[in-house]
């Protein structure tokens, strides 16, 4: 078994037995009497805002490497962004969909360092538009819950929030100190662990060197020659979100529930931010313990296994089957996609 086929394997398994998990702590007689009221339609409906997402990244994409003078057709943008789908559902973080990207923007005759401006360009602008929404959806969630310790652990968690945004401007903005914190950590934690860990640290050291110098080089690449590619992005960007945060409200209607429109998009921005945790392939059984967790503020306990696999369906296993296919149709075989996880 090759590893692409591994972390397939492992992703969905642990998925499924968390699915599973859910259905058990939630099921109830009212369940079974839900599942004949779903309206099929709306379901429909939300794959189609689903896939609509994807169509507004690859505009995103080409944007952005038009603003640095590559002329990328629009359909093999969409390619790009959809068969990343497939690596980001199997990886730690989606970490995988990214050398994707960078690998067939370079097929298509972008150099590599502009590539990587590209797709590291996208990734930043996602994280900084979700972590300054983060503290506010925060805030949100202390409305509807309530409760002073609540309160203070909520005030606690948008301090942290803006601070982690801090940080990454700040690694933006002065990017020789960030290097230096950096490997300073890695140096003290080589150290602590000793001689026989040291080549670890040593491999560690130099791939953060490599991926911060990419990092900065693709950064500071659109700040000089691709602003208004930049500024395109940003809207872009915002658009991505708005769009893929939607299907979460119609899913919602599909089910029959119709809670307050504004937490469920904010409760989709922290689980956004649980899902970027890299803990297992695919952000698998964190992501459908953290949906069950934010979504019984505005769901009942009886429809929470039934709305996380139906929004699990859609985000994860709808990403593996429509991102495989294109992957497959593109690459040909599965040996480059299993270099491509290395």
């Amino acid at each position: 078994m090759n590893k692409f086929a591994k972390w397939l394997a492992v992703s969905s398994i642990i998925s499924i037995v968390t699915i599973i998990g859910v259905f058990v702590y939630t099921i109830d007689p009212k369940t079974t009497e839900s599942l004949h009221n779903i309206r099929p339609l709306y379901l429909v409906a939300a794959a189609g805002i689903h896939l609509l997402g994807f169509a507004m990244w690859g505009i995103r994409t080409k944007t952005m490497a038009g603003a640095l003078g590559y002329n990328l057709e629009i359909k093999k943008a969409f390619e790009i962004v959809i068969s990343s789908s497939f690596l980001a559902a199997m990886t730690p973080s989606s970490v995988g969909g990214e050398p994707l990207r960078i690998h067939l923007l370079q097929s298509d005759r972008m150099p590599v360092g502009s590539a990587t401006a590209v797709v590291l360009g996208e990734r930043v602008l996602d994280a900084i538009i979700i972590l300054t929404a983060a503290p506010f959806a925060l805030s949100l969630f202390g409305e509807v819950l309530g409760g002073g310790k609540l309160d203070s652990l909520l005030m606690f968690g948008q301090l942290f929030l803006f601070f982690i945004l801090a940080i990454l401007l700040y690694a933006i903005w002065k990017p020789h100190y960030t290097r230096r914190f950096l490997q300073w950590i890695i140096n003290k934690c080589s150290r602590l662990f000793g001689d026989d860990k040291k080549h670890i640290f040593c491999n560690i050291s130099e791939k953060v060197d490599t991926e911060l110098e990419e990092f900065h080089y693709s950064i500071f690449f659109f700040l000089k020659e691709g602003r208004v590619g930049l500024i395109a992005g940003i809207f872009c960007t915002f658009a991505f979100w708005f769009i893929e945060f939607s299907m979460l409200p119609v899913l919602l209607m599909g089910l029959n529930q119709y809670p307050s429109p504004v937490i469920v998009y904010a409760a989709q921005v922290l689980l956004m931010i649980v899902i970027i945790i890299p803990a297992t392939p695919g952000s698998s059984g964190v992501a459908e313990i953290g949906a069950t967790t934010l979504f019984s503020v505005f769901v009942p306990t009886y429809m929470l296994g039934i709305i996380v696999v139906a929004w699990r369906t859609l985000t994860f296993y709808l990403n593996l089957l429509v991102g495989g296919f294109v992957s497959f149709k593109i690459l040909k075989d599965t040996v480059e996609v299993d270099e491509l996880l290395k």
